[in-house]
């Protein structure tokens, strides 16, 4: 589209003897976003009397058909426009060591027992922090061997007696038999403690010490009828006293099971 600075010849130019065009471009595409609508006469072509031929184009909507084109080649992915990035939290090993110190802290505070593990919680992300001599088995669970124990073996049927002592994280103590005043006994096999600690004591002896390491997927449910809050690691310090052979009597129709 091309445009005329005026609808009449400047007074210090002569007539032109053959048909004259005064030409200005139109305006930039940076000006389609001007606040104010300037409407400019565009024309063909003018006679010798100086009069104009042609139709009268607005500007403003040709402005409005550019922007249509504009918006619609960003739209339709015709123009590229920039990627954007999303900022990801990077650990840094001084949150580590902090949240270490902070966990030891608050262990001491709940007078946790010694060479008492550390955890390293951020969010749903828990960092076991353990001595050389804990093992870990190919489950998950972690234990260390304070006294082996003699004899065999428990296998399911079997009757264990033991006492324990449970610990969250903080290294506050969450139960302990010892303190109840009478050791606990669960035959093997029957899924009547949680599968770690039920793995956990499977190859101990009796007279036996270990301390185990249990992680969530390994633990105990959580919810209102137990006393774990949450999806977190327990800590349990366990002595298996016994283990029994056991068998099923039935006397008429009562039926139970005797462990000798």
């Amino acid at each position: 589209m091309l445009t005329a600075t005026s609808s009449f010849y400047p007074p210090l130019l002569s007539k032109p003897s053959s048909p004259h065009i005064n030409l200005v471009p139109c305006p930039a595409l940076g000006d389609l976003f001007s606040l104010k609508k300037r409407m400019v006469r565009c024309c063909h072509s003018l006679n010798d009397d100086g009069k104009q031929n042609g139709h009268v184009v607005l500007c403003h909507e040709e402005k409005l058909r550019r922007r249509f084109l504009l918006f619609f080649s960003f739209s339709s992915g015709i123009l590229s426009t920039f990627p954007s990035y999303g900022k990801t939290k990077s650990k840094s090993p001084y949150d580590e060591r902090r949240l270490l110190e902070q966990n030891k802290r608050i262990q001491k505070e709940n007078n946790a027992p010694e060479d008492f593990p550390s955890f390293i919680r951020e969010g749903f992300e828990v960092k076991v922090v353990a001595p050389e001599n804990y093992m870990k088995s190919d489950s998950g669970l972690i234990y260390r061997d304070f006294e082996v124990g003699e004899g065999d073996c428990p296998k399911d049927g079997q009757q264990v007696t033991f006492h324990y002592v449970g610990y969250n994280e903080s290294g506050r103590r969450i139960d302990s038999t010892y303190l109840q005043g009478s050791p606990s006994k669960i035959r093997m096999g029957t899924k009547a403690l949680i599968p770690g600690f039920e793995e956990g004591i499977r190859d101990m002896r009796p007279g036996g010490k270990r301390r185990i390491i249990i992680p969530p997927e390994l633990g105990p449910p959580v919810g209102p009828s137990t006393f774990f809050s949450s999806k977190q690691f327990e800590v349990f310090d366990v002595e298996l006293l016994n283990v029994k052979d056991c068998q099923r009597r039935t006397i008429g129709f009562y039926s139970d099971v005797v462990c000798n």
